[in-house]
């Protein structure tokens, strides 16, 4: 991958022999709106940095967001300086809205943005996008949070970040560390395969960016950072809150719909998978044996409390096949999203109709077996009925595995 990548950044002729300018490897993009005080030092800085340190060719990108001080005209004057620093005007607010389209417009292999304040130490970048160059990962982030950051910033922004990245994994599940600092890097065939389906235009774009990247196998690569916070940031913190909150409740409907081709984009992009641990043992059996076993505690914890709150208005046998319907579809709906990983509603009532058809084979054979037993055995005995009903419920729940993942969520 490396070398394919240096041998692409080499001088190369058209059909007339005349030299041209090459792709670069580095496209770094910096958004800006109304930023004339910071533009010009943060572009010198940056330039500078990167003709000393970086061992790839670069531009830099200064995407303005339709500013309304001299922001453009002073980027225009450092592109006529500097030969690697061009200019994109955009009529409209947004820096999700500037980085989808200068990425997507791109042709610079590693495609990387970072504030104008620079709050993030320069010493990072290198080894922010040598994972994408080399190929071992397909995005790239900073971190603050990684216990290697050394980060200067107040108690009111430091609670809100941990804060909201606390809120990521527990509503979206995701896993990296930290979705909003300004310090982040992309592969070029990766970015054109997931921005496409990244709706926000603003500051939740990277959070967006990340978890469907996550969703759909891809790598991302984290680096811890030394940063500094900006006491004269112009972010809106209650408003940028606001509209991440509504992200996130998009983002949920969205995969819960199956809005998202998060099936194709992993085909296209994502890794191969590893080749069993075990020989003999599928790629995912074992993840899919523990998740369903913890669906399976949940489903008895809802049966026993559906079954105490229904037992005075309905009996014990009316509390019981209610609670046992209700936790059957419940246990087949957990099963279908956790434990099998089935988002969407393509096939779902056909997943609950045979969903019930596996609980009431399971329960026939727990149920036909202590039949049996007590028809040939006049007084089996607690300690037997016991034994005898522990191995016929090992048994359903094996059958009940083994349909759920061979019959109702199999995969063509």
């Amino acid at each position: 991958m490396l070398s394919s990548i240096v041998e692409d950044s080499r001088p190369q002729t058209n059909e007339g022999g005349l030299l041209t300018s090459p792709a670069p490897v580095l496209d770094v993009v910096v958004p800006v709106y109304n930023e004339e005080i910071d533009l010009e030092p943060c572009v010198r800085r940056l330039h500078g940095h990167l003709v000393e340190n970086l061992p790839y060719t670069f531009r830099i990108t200064v995407a303005d967001n339709a500013s309304t001080d001299t922001t453009l005209e002073l980027a225009e004057r450092l592109a006529t300086e500097y030969p690697h620093v061009r200019v994109v005007h955009l009529p409209e607010k947004g820096r999700g809205r500037a980085l989808r389209q200068v990425w997507l417009e791109s042709d610079a292999q590693v495609l990387a943005y970072m504030d104008v304040d620079l709050s993030t130490d320069l010493a990072g970048l290198l080894p922010l996008i040598a994972p994408l160059v080399s190929g071992h990962s397909d995005v790239a982030i900073g971190t603050r949070l990684h216990p290697g950051s050394r980060v200067v910033r107040g108690a009111k922004r430091e609670f809100i970040s941990r804060s909201y990245n606390l809120m990521l994994r527990h509503t979206l599940s995701a896993k990296f560390s930290d979705a909003q600092c300004g310090f982040k890097a992309i592969r070029h065939d990766v970015a054109q395969a997931l921005l496409p389906h990244v709706e926000d235009n603003a500051w939740f774009f990277d959070t967006e960016l990340l978890v469907l990247a996550e969703r759909a196998g891809l790598r991302i690569h984290e680096v811890p950072v030394d940063w500094v916070d900006d006491p004269n940031s112009t972010v809106h913190i209650y408003t940028t809150a606001r509209d991440d909150i509504r992200g996130i409740v998009r983002l949920i409907r969205a995969f819960a719909r199956g809005k998202v081709p998060l099936h194709d984009l992993s085909v296209q992009l994502g890794r191969s998978p590893l080749e069993p641990v075990t020989p003999g043992v599928p790629t995912g059996l074992t993840r899919q044996l523990v998740r369903f076993a913890a669906v399976g505690v949940l489903s008895t914890l809802a049966y026993i409390l559906l079954f105490l709150a229904l037992h005075s208005p309905l009996g014990g046998q009316g509390a019981n096949a209610t609670a046992l319907l209700i936790t059957a579809v419940g246990n087949t709906a957990l099963n279908r999203r956790f434990t099998f990983g089935i988002r969407g509603r393509a096939r779902q009532a056909q997943h609950q109709a045979q969903g019930l058809i596996v609980f009431a084979l399971a329960l026939g054979l727990t149920s036909g077996t202590l039949a049996l037993l007590h028809a040939t055995t006049t007084d089996p005995g607690r300690n037997l009925e016991l034994a005898v009903t522990v191995a016929a419920n090992a048994i359903a729940t094996l059958m009940r595995f083994l349909l759920l993942r061979r019959w109702v969520f199999r995969r063509t």
